[in-house]
């Protein structure tokens, strides 16, 4: 995979530029990566939307079933499920024309991935926005 789904371009502009996050996988449960993530992007200043089948509200946010409930503009739909998983959520982020995915570390799909950017979405893969974030903070 190298560093083709590592953009520096690309991340810096996720981080800085887009406000509206829905997290796939997102559940109320304090103990998953997923949910540390979306509270830090939310106190960073982004709006995060919890997708999950449960649908539970989570850091203050009502949640979603599937994206395909989302009414609003997602800028990035970050995809918290195993990679196995991954595509399914990456096809719906096509569909509802999010603007990108991102695919924390450990989670690859290169041929989601490449659906994503034929799309038009930007993709940031096997990365993870916390340590991304702590790095541009440095620099």
């Amino acid at each position: 995979m190298g560093n083709a789904y590592a953009d520096e371009n690309v991340i810096r502009r996720l981080l800085t530029e887009t406000r509206t996050w829905a997290f796939v996988g997102l559940s109320d449960n304090p103990h998953r990566t997923a949910y540390d993530q979306a509270g830090l992007l939310q106190t960073r200043g982004k709006r995060i939307i919890p997708v999950h089948p449960a649908a539970e509200t989570v850091h203050g946010e009502p949640g979603h079933a599937s994206l395909a409930e989302v009414r609003e503009k997602v800028d990035v739909v970050a995809i918290y499920r195993r990679a196995e998983h991954a595509g399914q959520a990456v096809d719906e982020a096509v569909a509802i024309g999010a603007g990108a995915v991102w695919l924390p570390l450990g989670v690859v799909d290169e041929a989601a991935a490449r659906r994503a950017r034929e799309a038009g979405l930007d993709v940031v893969m096997d990365r993870c926005p916390g340590v991304e974030w702590a790095l541009r903070r440095t620099r």
